[in-house]
């Protein structure tokens, strides 16, 4: 057994109990967002994490053990995203990165914007042309030190 294999199952039991992320989240107590990583096998979750998460999957103690274990983090299986919607953040990052990486620079000075001091808020904004994907991500500025 591996955490591949717990998160394969997380997965199809949401599925057939007809769960959404939110629901999940909500029952562990924390958002959406950390919750649906730490599901996908992204976070470490704690022993009353993993024991909420536990009863919701139907999963035995040795694969609750396997939440509480630090993943190895930002796994995705090609080096380009094959997947279209997960190719389109690898497209953002090709076009806009230069732009973040100034504009970031510009404000802040040379540093980081923190992926581990980080939150994010996904949500839908009706819009009469269509519904639009809003994602807001907020990481600690993490300045460059000098030694």
């Amino acid at each position: 057994m591996s955490r591949i294999d717990v998160t394969e199952k997380i997965i199809t039991a949401r599925v057939a109990q007809g769960l959404k992320w939110a629901d999940v989240a909500e029952k562990v107590g924390l958002s959406k967002e950390w919750v649906t990583a730490a599901c996908l096998g992204q976070m470490t979750l704690n022993a009353e994490q993993a024991g909420v998460l536990a009863g919701i999957f139907g999963l035995s103690d040795e694969e609750k053990k396997w939440l509480m274990v630090v993943p190895y983090k930002g796994s995705l299986p090609t080096a380009v995203p094959t997947d279209p919607l997960i190719y389109r953040f690898y497209e953002l990052v090709s076009v806009y990165g230069t732009t973040f990486k100034e504009l970031i620079h510009e404000e802040f000075g040379d540093g980081i914007m923190s992926a581990i001091d980080f939150k994010m808020d996904l949500k839908r904004e009706a819009n009469a042309m269509g519904d639009r994907v809003s994602i807001t991500m907020s990481g600690k500025f993490l300045p460059y030190k000098s030694y």
